[in-house]
Parts: C-alpha cells; structure tokens; sequence
C-alpha cells in the first residue's frame, strides 16, 4: 500500500504529469487501483512488486511532488492463514 501526501495540499502537478508523462513506474511493478481523499491532499494505492526496491525507483520520479509512505502489506486470508499456523 502506498500513501503519497500532496506536497502542499495540491493535487494539481500530479495530475498534469500524469497526463504528460504518465504513472513512471518502473517495468515490474503492477498499478492495481487508488483512491484519493475527499479533500484532494493524499492518495491510497494499491501496487504489487516482486522487487520491493523497484519502488524507491519510482519515489524518486515524483519525491519533488510527494512525501511517501510504503506499507507492504498482505490479504487478510493470507494474514490469518499464516496466524493460524502459529
């Protein structure tokens, strides 16, 4: 799961450079899905990685307009599967 807080509160650049340039994101990370706050200041998403370095790759192409926060993260079948064999 990664949490970007707006720079400044503005969603505004972020979104024309994705129009301009697109998401960047390195070859072997997948995009599954965002949501963006009601007040347009953070965006959720949801990023899948075999290579949990290739997301420093792509904090780096937007670190002048985001501050990032990475949280891996698993399904909560996956979670209580594991718990259960505690």
């Amino acid at each position: 799961m990664v949490i970007e807080r707006f720079k400044h509160g503005d969603a505004g650049p972020i979104g024309k450079r994705v129009r301009l340039i697109d998401r960047m994101l390195p070859e072997g990370i997948t995009y599954h899905a965002s949501w963006v706050d009601s007040a347009g200041t953070r965006c959720f998403q949801v990023k899948e990685t075999l290579h949990p370095d290739l997301l420093n790759t792509w904090v780096r192409r937007w670190e002048d307009l985001v501050d990032f926060e990475i949280v891996p993260v698993v399904t909560s079948a996956d979670f209580w599967a594991k718990k259960h064999l505690e």
